[in-house]
């Protein structure tokens, strides 16, 4: 398939009027707010299970896997639908149910009303990532953009981090804080972005995207988490779970083939012809696989088995999200010495390591100091490596004109591995009634957690740009 160039086209007056860090500071902030709300609501699990009396870990993992399997679905046609149409009004559209819907979540008297809450405040989400990339894009002189983009990928990698940190201390109020704080936040950035953000859009984009293909795609993923996550309690060989595994292979098939059959698919077998790009694809899907799963992890354990309070176990988590900052900055100085792939790889490997530390340690009784946190440090670690590097250099060999929809499907492979981590994580779980058999669940979850990041960390070998633009 022929990529064509890329034509933008802004106001008139939008160049000489707009302040470059004010946009930035707008649009980092919007997608800082819906990568935050991926994490965010994992801390809040037991005591949404208390308010919604009677809910299992595997009807509470929708909560996280519904709003990631929409979030995947609709990324990439959302933001081509803004590049057709304008990206400031995509933008504002998703900023604004977004925001609605948080406030929605809030207020929901019931555990599947609270998934269906998060089913739009994820298509919101949808919308304003894309978009928000490419404003920024258009805003920014081309000798500033380089920077401008790596600010916006670490605002997303840290709000990956920080979520359960920031979530624990709302929790402490009540679990409903941790939607209702998106509200204000929202109002706020939909006031300056509506005052202060240059439109933009692509005029080459004049087909619709395979919104059916989208549909099938968040099928596909949805009856694949749902096989796993009631496996335990349906039977692995019963016709329920056979039916939903066989729902997810029928429907992976549609989706491939309208791939290569639709005029504007989900994704371009193009760009899966560029090496960097795939592998980029296959570490970032395979480390959230790791990451999603490992988070969830160590909140239940020190939550269900240590019976921390929320805030007691945000505040446990936030060395791990400390090092992120820290190891991306050194993973930016030394980029243009060592081969990106090498340091995503490296990052992936320090993840494994971490979880390989972590269930060689935990015990019965808590002792944070020496059995939790230096696995947690060790992963952080790997966090920083890997996220940020990932991002950056999966674009890089890409055509300017496909680099934002590259970012966008390299961020849908990100929350199609959170899905399948968590999904993996709840099946090996269960709903174990001993700390004996408690201890063996999460013993497995560990090492499952630790193959993932390996298998990552092989795959990164593979994803170093010939471009230096990473």
């Amino acid at each position: 398939m022929a990529m064509k160039s890329q034509v933008e086209v802004p106001p008139a007056s939008a160049k000489s009027t707009h302040n470059p860090s004010v946009v930035l500071l707008v649009l980092c902030a919007a997608a800082f707010m819906s990568s935050l709300d991926v994490f965010i609501v994992n801390v809040a699990f037991t005591d949404i299970g208390r308010d919604y009396h009677g809910s299992s870990l595997s009807e509470l993992s929708w909560i996280l896997n519904a709003y990631a399997i929409v979030f995947a679905a609709l990324l990439v046609p959302l933001g081509r639908l803004a590049d057709r149409y304008g990206r400031k009004a995509g933008f504002l559209i998703g900023l604004g149910l977004f925001t609605v819907s948080s406030a929605a979540c809030a207020a929901s008297p019931g555990l599947w009303w609270l998934v269906g809450f998060r089913v739009l405040q994820a298509a919101g989400a949808a919308a304003l990532t894309p978009t928000s990339l490419g404003l920024l894009l258009n805003a920014t002189a081309p000798e500033r953009r380089a920077r401008a983009v790596r600010i916006w990928a670490t605002s997303g990698a840290v709000a990956a981090a920080l979520g359960p940190v920031i979530g624990g201390l709302l929790v402490e109020a009540a679990w409903q804080w941790v939607f209702i704080v998106n509200v204000p936040v929202g109002v706020l950035a939909f006031i300056a972005a509506l005052r202060r953000v240059p439109d933009s859009r692509d005029t080459a984009v004049s087909k619709t995207p395979d919104l059916l293909g989208s549909a099938v795609l968040a099928l596909a993923i949805g009856a694949l988490a749902l096989g796993l996550v009631e496996g335990p309690d349906w039977g692995w060989g019963s016709g329920r779970t056979v039916a939903a595994f066989l729902v997810a292979a029928g429907a992976g098939l549609v989706f491939v083939r309208r791939m290569f059959r639709h005029p504007l698919p989900v994704i371009e077998p193009a760009l899966l012809r560029v090496r960097a790009f795939a592998y980029s694809n296959l570490t970032a899907l395979l480390f959230s696989v790791a990451f999603g799963a490992g988070l969830l992890s160590v909140i239940l354990w020190m939550q269900d088995v240590w019976h921390y309070s929320s805030v007691k176990t945000g505040f446990a988590i936030a060395p791990g999200p400390l090092m992120v900052p820290l190891l991306a900055a050194l993973s930016q100085r030394v980029a243009h010495r060592v081969p990106v792939g090498y340091l995503a790889a490296a990052g992936c490997a320090l993840f494994a390591i971490g979880n390989i530390l972590l269930l060689s340690s935990v015990g019965e009784h808590s002792h944070y100091a020496s059995e939790i946190l230096p696995g947690w440090l060790v992963g952080g670690a790997g966090v920083g490596l890997a996220l940020p590097t990932i991002l950056s250099a999966a674009t890089a060999d890409l055509p300017p004109a496909r680099s934002a929809t590259g970012s966008a499907i390299v961020n849908m492979s990100r929350q199609i591995g959170t899905v399948l981590g968590v999904s993996v994580l709840v099946a090996l779980i269960g709903t174990p009634m001993s700390f004996a058999r408690a201890h063996s669940a999460f013993q497995h979850g560990w090492w499952t957690i630790a193959g993932a990041g390996l298998l990552g960390a092989v795959a990164a070998l593979g994803m170093t740009p010939r471009s230096r633009r990473a």
